[in-house]
């Protein structure tokens, strides 16, 4: 994964990230989900992360969530 990447959504659940993934992606957008939450306790976050020239669309259909 390129460093480049930027988040355009967080949270601290997963069935949310899940959801605007598959939102974004369904609007043909690549998205990588990184979960930082630790596995025993479940917190901490986790981000969903597009490229650069993508971040204003994602965030527009996103903006509703």
């Amino acid at each position: 994964m390129n460093a480049d990447w930027k988040t355009v959504y967080s949270t601290g659940k997963l069935y949310q990230a899940e959801m605007a993934k598959i939102i974004l992606e369904e609007n043909d957008i690549e998205t990588v989900l990184l979960n930082q939450q630790d596995s025993l306790y479940l917190f901490g976050a986790i981000e969903l992360l597009v490229k650069p020239e993508q971040v204003i669309r994602a965030k527009y259909l996103l903006k509703d969530l």
